[in-house]
Parts: C-alpha cells; structure tokens; sequence
C-alpha cells in the first residue's frame, strides 16, 4: 500500500524548486539522492528534510523538495 508524503508546497511550486536545485545548490540531483542514501537511516522524510538543510546548509524549502523527489524516485524503482 503506497502512502502518500505529504508536501508543504504545490507541485507546481515543487517542480520549480527542483530544476533550481543544480544551480541553487551546486549539485544535480543524483548526487543529492546519494547523499540521502549515505546518511543517516531516518523513517520519516521530514527527519530526513531536516538533516539535510542542517548538514549540508540548504534551506528547508530546498532539502524538503530534494527529500520529496528522492522518494518519488525510491516508489518508482520498485513500481
């Protein structure tokens, strides 16, 4: 049973935020997602959403969307 995460934004609002995060962060988002997957074994995606604005300096807005695509990704592989 798939449970949906729950977004503090739109999905408009959530693409926007994704095809910055190259030039916002430096980073693509590949290796986002392999930061996610190194770290810490969090459950819930907001602890996940929380690490990574604190470890890596993003803002929540950023490392929330980051989280939400990793896990949209995640379902995908196993779909």
């Amino acid at each position: 049973m798939e449970v949906p995460m729950s977004l503090n934004h739109s999905l408009e609002t959530q693409n926007k935020l994704i095809a910055r995060v190259p030039d916002i962060t430096g980073r693509a988002l590949p290796e986002w997602f392999q930061a996610i997957d190194n770290g810490p074994s969090f459950l819930r995606c907001d602890e996940r959403a929380n690490w990574l604005a604190d470890e890596h300096g993003l803002t929540h807005g950023y490392a929330a969307a980051i989280v939400h695509e990793h896990e949209r990704h995640r379902r995908n592989r196993y779909l």
